[in-house]
């Protein structure tokens, strides 16, 4: 089992360790082509994890400024943005505005299939494993986004393997986030964030 003082610090809390385990594996990936699509892809499922700032002015540029922080800057695609200059992004970035209305989730959506595919591509290593241990969290997530009734590993593993044709598959020592851990998790972001729009309403 993995502890969270175990892992590696999370650069951008609000994406999740998936998110960056994803982020991360794009530095690793040798074609450019391929990492910048890759990229473009992540970067959606980012807009997917806010859809509440889907329609802000400066959303895709924050996402991708967010993405090469994840990346230490370390990150060269080709981006519809500039690249965000190291020194003027070295605070903390300023947590997402949160929507008071919750927006379900009706399908695990497109572009992680896309990713699902790009790690079905790869020769079978350890990197492998947890890149597709981060994926069954990241749909763990997704469904109890919109589902809140309990959700197994194995139908998870099943979702898995529909959604990558067989091609991608759990091992069958992973154990993918307790269910309660992960609503626990939603519950207080969700409290959090209520405190944050009320006090925000006060300063007005």
């Amino acid at each position: 089992m993995e502890y969270n003082s175990q892992l590696p610090k999370l650069i951008v809390p609000e994406y999740g360790r998936n998110v960056q385990k994803m982020a991360l594996h794009l530095l690793t990936i040798e074609d450019r082509e391929k990492r910048s699509r890759m990229a473009k892809t992540l970067v959606q499922i980012m807009g997917q994890i806010h859809p509440e700032i889907k329609d802000a002015p400066d959303a895709r540029p924050k996402l991708w400024d967010h993405l090469h922080i994840i990346t230490d800057f370390k990150l060269d695609v080709d981006s519809p943005f500039p690249k965000p200059v190291r020194e003027l992004l070295e605070k903390k970035p300023s947590p997402m505005a949160y929507a008071q209305e919750k927006i379900p989730l009706r399908h695990y959506g497109k572009n992680i299939i896309r990713i699902i595919e790009a790690v079905a591509d790869m020769d079978e290593s350890p990197e492998k494993e947890n890149l597709t241990k981060a994926i069954g969290n990241h749909l763990k997530k997704s469904y109890l986004s919109w589902n809140r009734d309990s959700v197994t590993d194995e139908m998870i593993a099943d979702h898995l393997n529909k959604l990558s044709k067989g091609n991608l598959k759990l091992s069958e020592t992973a154990r993918l986030q307790e269910t309660s851990d992960i609503l626990a998790r939603q519950r207080s972001k969700k409290k959090f964030n209520g405190k944050q729009q009320k006090n925000k309403s006060r300063k007005k």
